[in-house]
């Protein structure tokens, strides 16, 4: 059995698996009220929509990046 990594290497996301990473990047579209189009963002998120749509503050934008080179990194 491993270690469980510490609560600041949970949210590295060279820890994450490929479902930690895609909810850690939608949670931040959804808490700026993204209207997701997909079954599955619908699922977790909800269809619900509200302004700013979706639109990300710099440091959002800037840890969704990194989110999803990660995602391309790991092959998700």
């Amino acid at each position: 059995m491993g270690v469980a990594p510490s609560p600041a290497a949970a949210q590295d996301p060279a820890y994450m698996s490929c479902e930690e990473l895609w909810h850690a990047r939608n949670r931040i579209y959804a808490r700026n009220g993204h209207c997701f189009n997909t079954d599955r963002g619908r699922a977790v998120f909800g269809a619900g929509c509200f302004p700013p749509y979706g639109r990300l503050s710099g440091w959002e934008k800037s840890r969704v990046n990194q989110l999803q080179m990660w995602e391309r990194r790991k092959g998700c």
